[in-house]
């Protein structure tokens, strides 16, 4: 058929199509009575014919150069269908030469050629049954397959001849090779029908029912050979044989085989069929014993011998002792060898018992054996020397008794379910249970016991086989590991992890009414410690340091090193607003623990600080609700308390350390502008959003610019951003050494265009630490003066006073190689505590500039008027230039003209301006219009 054809008519539909049609024209034929032998002939071979269409068909495969008919799923029934094809094919072509003999009967003594096509399709019919089947490769088997079909034919023919042969022998006067002759058709069948059984039976799940219908054809074309011999021989005519109705079944059961399986798959192009489609294995069958049925058919046929020699008068034939004889001495020979075989099961088991007690007594596992009501019958050496018993002390004793109570109704309940469950599969079927289990002095053991189940002869489990594995050693390594996991291995402490998930839980209740907070702690000046000292050193002071803090709180308080030198404490609150009080207190308390007591170390006694912080859960997201959103919420509100509690800690720290600091909300908001700012700084200098703008400093007795100060500023976007906000940043961040570069340049420039239109006015820069601590400060000073073209006189380096101090050798090294050259110092914000008066002298600096403080409290505070009174003599005693800043008020210029400070700078005198701006105060100079004794007018900024 083509492919559009296939896929219009379904594959099964062929089959019952065609076996319709033959039995109709089967039973109108009857009804009408046409043509006789010749038209049941004819029927024969048209059933015959549908059924070779319906199985060739049906077993093709699709086109492909690697099919195999073994190989595909349903390949070997494909197989099948093939050889039962061919043996309705074979039979059809028989039927057709018997129909036009006009004669269907058939004799031993005359065989013709539609004979040898009838023995060929009994042929193919039982290869067809045993092409599925995996035969086996032992003669052994083998052996015993033809014992039992010797065994079986040899009853069925006793059984023929005694109910229907006999008679018909002695009245037709043949020899009995002449009548064997006659039955050879019968006999035939009955080898064939006794050889197919054993692999009828042994057809795969899911093909059973191919298999079976291909044994009932073959059984009833056996069954109609006889009654045809049969009618045959008691002198009937061909018109009084019924058994064409009997192979017309048997054919229609080859039609119908289609039906029952697997339909083909449709005929699809080689481009269509998946790649990646692998096909899956099939079952192949085995060939198996008949089991009774020789034994069954043989006992039959003794009964009927029997009561053929006592009802009748004649004696046994020679052909049925011979047939009688024979199988017995074979049924003789598979009772022995059956004998044999169960000795050495026998063997087998008894060798299986003592490996199965050998292997219990040498594992250290527990082995027991219980009836079904959980009673111990047999209990290994490992299961004694597991649970400490006597073997008198475990021998018929319940386990529900030595099972933890605790544990026993869940033990109970799965056990039931276990025993009630239908099973099929016996020792296989195992239950896996985990409890508690009392030994001989009374402990607990954590075991995981395996129960297997057994069936007696009934049928139904009968013992069960416990195997127990004593877990004590596997739970005490799991706290190790879980202790390892949650805690430090320094001080003992709950680790970071142990504690995030406590605080999560602590926070879950607080629906009931609790409130909670964190206190977070770190040690000042332990790094130093560690530099100076040694790890190890500093290793005892986190020990000491854990055992203060886990002395000073309560039972039910976690206290657990967060990292490094800081710890956490979690603290519970009850329902009470005073308890805020007392969390404050309890900080104050670790704080003074922390601090007042030096740490021994060694023959060292190192006194140290803490820097606290703390935050209470009412400033951290609460977790209320349910569901997942109630748990996302759970987890971020405690990520922000002990994130809040880290921060309050860190803004102690900045504010110099020793002190205690509660969590603000503007201290989540100062970290988080200081990291968008950190973050927008590198593309802040990458665009150019930073400009310089310059204070003018002023000679204070004449009102004339004698110099400016330069100012970094930052527009990011519509913000200005105070340079109070970015300078440390950009110090942390690495940016300030180009940023100062950039800076240093762009003022060099402008100022180095003023003085080329003859305006005598300086400049000042300020420099941080970093500045001057990198590798090539020097050189990129020069550099910015060489390409600017100022002069180095006009430029004067400002620096704070800490950087003359630390690291003095360094900085002070290179400021002074930059004053070799010119460059001009300056200590900005003098009199803060850095520099004493003494050290003034040995620093190599030009100018000091009074900071702001001193000059805020002239007029109004005796002690800074006479410190700044002091500072202003001093410069001028030891030759320096005086310059105070701050001036905002016109007494603060008066008392400083007073006192003979020579320069001075302030929003009174000018606020920071664009250098358009100061252009045109300089020229406001320039052309004399200040006058000495004026106060400057500060222009707008």
């Amino acid at each position: 058929m083509s492919g559009d054809y296939a896929r219009r008519i379904p594959p099964r539909a062929l089959p019952v199509a065609l076996a319709a049609i033959v039995g109709v024209l089967y039973a109108t034929g009857s009804l009408l009575g046409w043509g006789g032998r010749a038209f049941i002939a004819w029927t024969e071979a048209g059933a015959a014919g549908a059924a070779a269409i319906s199985l060739l068909l049906s077993s093709r495969r699709p086109d492909g150069p690697s099919a195999d008919p073994a190989g595909a799923p349903g390949g070997i029934w494909r197989a099948s269908w093939r050889w039962y094809g061919i043996a309705a094919a074979s039979w059809f072509v028989g039927a057709v030469g018997g129909a036009l003999a006009y004669g269907s009967g058939r004799s031993a003594l005359s065989l013709s050629v539609p004979d040898l096509f009838y023995l060929v399709a009994l042929v193919a019919l039982v290869i067809g049954l045993v092409a599925p089947i995996r035969l086996p490769r032992d003669a052994g088997t083998w052996l015993r397959y033809a014992a039992d079909t010797y065994v079986c034919a040899c009853a069925l023919f006793v059984l023929g001849w005694v109910a229907l042969f006999a008679n018909l022998y002695h009245r037709s006067g043949e020899s009995p090779p002449e009548f064997l002759l006659e039955l050879l058709y019968p006999l035939i069948d009955i080898v064939f029908v006794c050889g197919a059984l054993p692999f009828v039976l042994g057809a795969a799940r899911g093909h059973r029912r191919l298999a079976w219908m291909g044994y009932g054809a073959l059984a009833a074309i056996a069954a109609a050979d006889i009654v045809t011999t049969f009618v045959r021989l008691d002198g009937g005519g061909s018109a009084e044989d019924p058994s064409d109705i009997l192979r017309l079944a048997g054919l229609l059961l080859l039609l119908l085989v289609p039906w029952t399986g697997p339909a083909a798959e449709p005929e699809l192009p080689v481009d269509d069929i998946p790649e990646d489609v692998a096909a899956p294995a099939e079952e192949c069958g085995r060939m198996i014993g008949p089991g009774l049925a020789p034994a069954a058919v043989a006992a039959a046929a003794a009964l009927f011998i029997a009561g053929h020699s006592i009802a009748g008068n004649d004696g046994l034939e020679p052909a049925i002792s011979i047939a009688a004889g024979s199988a017995a001495l074979v049924l003789i020979a598979r009772l022995a060898a059956l004998l044999r075989e169960n000795e050495a099961l026998r063997r087998a088991v008894e060798t299986g018992e003592e490996h199965f007690r050998a292997l219990s007594e040498s594992i250290d596992d527990a082995v027991l054996i219980c009836d079904l009501d959980a009673t111990v019958r047999h209990a290994s050496a490992g299961a004694l020397r597991t649970y400490r018993y006597t073997r008198d002390e475990l021998l018929g004793r319940p386990l529900n008794e030595i099972i933890h109570p605790e544990d026993l109704p869940r033990v109970q309940q799965v056990f039931t379910e276990f025993l009630d469950e239908p099973s099929d599969v016996g020792p296989q079927d195992a239950l896996r249970v985990s409890c508690r289990l009392r030994a001989a002095d009374g402990t607990w053991l954590p075991t995981e016991s395996t129960i297997s189940r057994y069936k007696g002869s009934d049928g139904a489990p009968s013992r069960l086989l416990v195997t127990t594995r004593d877990l004590s050693e596997r739970a005490a390594l799991q706290r190790q590991v879980a202790h390892l996991t949650f805690h430090d291995g320094l001080t003992g402490l709950p680790n970071r992890s142990y504690f995030e998930e406590r605080t999560r839980e602590v926070l879950s209740r607080q629906a009931s009414g609790g409130k909670a907070a964190v206190v977070f702690v770190d040690i000042d000046g332990f790094t130093a410690v560690n530099d100076s000292d040694g790890h190890a050193a500093g290793d005892q002071v986190l020990a000491q340091a854990a055992r203060r803090l886990r002395a000073n709180v309560q039972a039910d308080d976690t206290v657990a090193r967060w990292g490094g030198d800081e710890f956490a404490v979690l603290v519970q609150l009850p329902p009470d607003d005073r308890e805020t009080h007392a969390t404050v207190e309890l900080a104050g308390r670790l704080l003074r623990v922390l601090s007042v007591d030096p740490y021994q170390v060694g023959n060292k006694h190192i006194v140290l600080t803490a820097s606290v912080g703390i935050a209470f859960a009412a400033d951290a997201e609460q977790p209320h609700g349910g569901g997942s959103d109630a748990g996302r919420r759970l987890r971020r509100g405690a990520a922000e308390l002990i994130r809040n509690g880290d921060l309050a800690m860190a803004r102690a720290k900045e504010l110099g350390g020793g002190r205690v600091e509660v969590f603000a909300p503007h201290m989540h908001a100062d970290v988080v502008r200081r990291l968008e700012l950190g973050s927008d700084l590198q593309a802040a200098l990458a665009e150019e959003q930073f400009s310089v703008e310059f204070q003018p400093v002023v000679d204070l007795a004449t009102s004339r610019v004698t110099g400016v100060e330069a100012l970094l500023r930052w527009r990011r976007g519509s913000e200005a951003v105070p340079p109070e906000e970015f300078i440390g940043l950009a110090e942390e961040s690495g940016l300030m050494i180009p940023l100062g570069d950039w800076m240093l340049r762009e003022a060099c420039r402008e100022v180095a265009r003023w003085r080329g239109d003859s305006w005598d006015v300086g400049l000042s820069v300020n420099f941080t630490a970093r500045q001057i601590a990198a590798p090539r400060f020097v050189e990129s000073v020069a550099a910015a003066l060489a390409e600017t073209g100022l002069p180095p006189q006009a430029l004067t380096l400002e620096v704070r006073e800490e950087v003359l101090v630390e690291d003095a050798d360094q900085n002070v090294e290179r400021l002074s190689q930059l004053r070799d050259l010119g460059v001009r110092l300056a200590i900005d914000d003098f009199g803060t505590g850095y520099a004493s008066l003494a050290y003034l002298g040995q620093l190599p600096v030009d100018i000091i500039k009074i900071d702001p403080s001193f000059v805020a409290g002239l007029g109004s505070d005796e002690t800074l008027t006479l410190l700044t009174r002091t500072i202003v003599r001093l410069g001028s005693d030891l030759g320096l230039t005086v310059v105070a800043e701050g001036i905002e008020r016109p007494e603060q210029l008066e008392l400083l003209r007073e006192m003979g400070c020579p320069r001075g700078q302030g929003f009174l005198v000018a606020r920071p301006m664009a250098a358009r701006r100061v252009e045109s105060l300089v020229r406001t100079n320039l052309a004399g219009k200040a006058r000495p004794g004026d106060v400057p007018l500060p222009l707008p900024g």
